[in-house]
């Protein structure tokens, strides 16, 4: 497919992807926006793009894979819109537990209850808090993911019972 073709294709997409963008994230210009680095992102991958039957299919993980990236993103940016017409943005900074007197005793509480674990459940648990992956932690301490899954599961579960007694 050559990319006239291929250009063509992605715009008899357009309506498809707007509704399931809309389905993501409710919000016109964001919907949009999704739709455009979509479209962005398709034609500049278009080289890795092999079957003509399955365009749909790819471009529509190509949005989704964007949406869960972006929501990512700005979740760990904790920036927000307002959306009025001066458009400011709301930096949200993450404090510590030490900076807030309330959550301290929470979270000495909790990080007490995480070392009461057995060892099984709390060096995964503890590992997938300071930030790893499953594969990364299933890798470390070698077990299969659906153990290191299973595992951190488990030791929530546990944690809950803890706190709620």
């Amino acid at each position: 497919m050559n990319a006239t073709e291929f250009g063509e294709q992605l715009v008899v997409l357009e309506k498809s992807l707007l509704k399931y963008a809309y389905h993501l994230r409710l919000n016109n210009s964001d919907a949009r926006d999704l739709v455009q680095e979509t479209f962005l992102k398709a034609i500049l991958n278009r080289e890795r793009f092999v079957d003509v039957g399955y365009l749909k299919a790819w471009t529509f993980t190509i949005m989704r894979n964007t949406f869960i990236n972006n929501y990512r993103h700005n979740s760990l940016q904790k920036t927000h819109c307002d959306h009025t017409e001066e458009s400011f943005l709301i930096s949200h900074t993450r404090s510590s537990a030490s900076d807030n007197p309330d959550s301290e005793y929470s979270y000495n509480e909790i990080t007490h209850c995480i070392d009461q674990l057995k060892d099984k459940f709390s060096v995964p648990f503890k590992m997938y808090i300071s930030g790893y992956k499953y594969q990364e932690i299933a890798e470390s301490i070698n077990l299969k993911i659906g153990t290191v899954k299973s595992r951190i599961f488990l030791a929530r579960k546990l944690l809950m019972n803890k706190l709620n007694s």
